[in-house]
């Protein structure tokens, strides 16, 4: 079963967008943002939306934090001049927990983040055991071990940090053929316990995860509860652009992404079957 829960963010609501429809940047390290893109592209029919995924330096777990830093802000500053976005949504944990302040600092636009549901994981458990399924970089994150320390002291809290669970869901979306064993060697430890007391609720804590969210069930030991980020922050998202006028012409969904090599055929097409009219290589820097 999939919860559709997640922390809040800082920002404030912009006020109604008026006589035009309003512009949504959804930046991810890759292709993970999709899953959140998919979900603002629901509730906010209407909007215009543009995606940006970093595949030129994709994964950013292998970036030191100084560096990964650095290349957000050197995207996201190119990005929000050439398309004067009225939001950005970072649909990355990694990037958000680094990045955010940064961002909001520089630029005067609200940006939504995303960080491990850790409170809404607590809520829902009744084993009084969760998972946290995230990069190594999200799990090596002071702010995941400040929320756990803030929201689950009445839990145990098993905190997995996955190698290379965000590339096989890559893979996939770029038609390439997984293993079931690669898959469930990522995720088999975040299944612990015996009976009563074994994990129900996993926090799927990188948004390329839900990519694969079928897959991972399927291999799951037993059932539990995955909470996908991407409904909450597309609510997120819908609640600080306000009210806007809909039935405005609305240019297609466009995707954008940061590697110089053309993207492969298989990709092409999962991002046509998204919605996407029009797909395009952009180089930063």
């Amino acid at each position: 079963m999939r919860v559709d829960l997640l922390a809040g963010t800082t920002d404030t609501a912009r006020g109604p967008v008026s006589g035009r429809p309003p512009r949504v940047g959804v930046f991810d390290s890759g292709m993970g943002g999709l899953t959140v893109h998919s979900e603002i592209a629901t509730q906010m029919a209407g909007s215009e939306l543009v995606y940006i995924g970093d595949t030129e330096v994709f994964p950013y777990g292998r970036l030191a934090e100084k560096a990964l830093v650095q290349r957000v802000s050197l995207v996201m500053d190119q990005f929000i001049r050439g398309y004067a976005p009225d939001i950005v949504c970072i649909a990355c944990n990694t990037a958000s927990t680094l990045a955010l302040p940064v961002l909001r600092a520089r630029h005067d636009i609200p940006f939504v983040g995303t960080v491990p549901a850790i409170k809404p994981a607590v809520a829902l458990s009744k084993t009084r055991r969760i998972s946290v399924l995230a990069t190594m970089g999200t799990v090596a994150r002071d702010y995941t071990h400040e929320l756990v320390a803030a929201h689950a002291q009445d839990c145990e809290v098993n905190l997995v940090g996955s190698k290379g669970l965000a590339s096989l869901a890559e893979a996939v979306l770029r038609g390439e053929t997984i293993r079931d064993e690669d898959v469930l060697a990522e995720i088999a430890p975040a299944f612990v316990g015996e009976g009563d007391s074994r994990t129900d609720v996993i926090v799927l804590a990188c948004t390329h995860y839900p990519l694969i969210l079928d897959r991972l069930t399927a291999l799951a030991p037993w059932p539990v509860n995955w909470i996908d980020p991407a409904p909450a922050i597309a609510r997120r998202v819908a609640a600080l652009v306000g009210p806007y006028e809909t039935g405005l012409p609305v240019s297609v969904p466009r995707a954008l992404f940061t590697q110089r090599n053309s993207l492969p055929i298989p990709l092409l097409g999962a991002l046509s079957a998204r919605g996407f009219g029009q797909v395009g290589l952009e180089a930063i820097g």
